[in-house]
């Protein structure tokens, strides 16, 4: 339990963590110009605020959420079940409830049938909870670099860089390109159901 509880956190934080442990960039006022000394263009973006002001992001942390919650329920309930078969087959071996030694040996064989039950759906619960965070790792990678492809046909940044806790330890403020990110990306996945409504419209005709 403790070791499916310890890998759905981790998915979960990875998919929404929160800006707690982002350092503060400077507050120097933003400028048009991104352009370096060096005459590289340059950009970043904050990964933990696209976490969770990206709708996309935002939706698919909380479907996550509650599947991790429905397979804790689950194998708790599960457990639970399985403790008290355990300790209704101790009870009863202890007080000679068992009318033959066969029937004491079918009891405890069927109890680690009952346990062996309960660690194949762990171990499945864990794997769809990595299936599912490895789709939407990859639908948000797919999402936010073809946005980019297009945003940057205008911006020409040479260099776009992610932004998460401190694997930068410091940039101008004028090179955060976050909020641009932010609402691109969320303008696009609101037009997106739409877009879905009108293919299948076209498929009926």
């Amino acid at each position: 339990m403790k070791k499916y509880m310890m890998m759905a956190a981790a998915a979960i934080v990875a998919l929404a963590s929160c800006n707690n442990a982002s350092p503060k960039m400077d507050e120097e006022p933003t400028s048009a110009d991104n352009t370096t000394s060096g005459g590289l263009k340059i950009a970043f973006v904050e990964v933990d605020s696209l976490m969770t002001q990206y709708e996309f992001c935002k939706e698919k942390s909380l479907d996550l959420q509650k599947k991790s919650n429905n397979a804790r329920n689950t194998l708790n309930q599960k457990g639970q079940q399985l403790q008290s078969a355990a300790a209704n087959f101790q009870q009863k071996l202890q007080n000679n409830g068992f009318t033959s030694r066969e029937q004491a040996e079918s009891q405890q064989a069927a109890i680690q049938r009952q346990q062996q039950s309960l660690q194949e759906l762990q171990a499945r619960l864990e794997n769809e909870l990595a299936n599912e965070t490895a789709k939407f790792n990859e639908a948000l990678r797919d999402s936010l670099m073809n946005f980019l492809n297009a945003y940057n046909k205008d911006k020409k940044y040479d260099l776009i860089l992610t932004k998460q806790g401190d694997n930068i330890l410091y940039a101008a403020k004028r090179f955060d390109i976050t909020n641009d990110v932010i609402k691109g990306l969320n303008k696009r996945y609101k037009k997106a159901p739409a877009a879905k409504k009108d293919e299948k419209k076209d498929e009926k005709k």
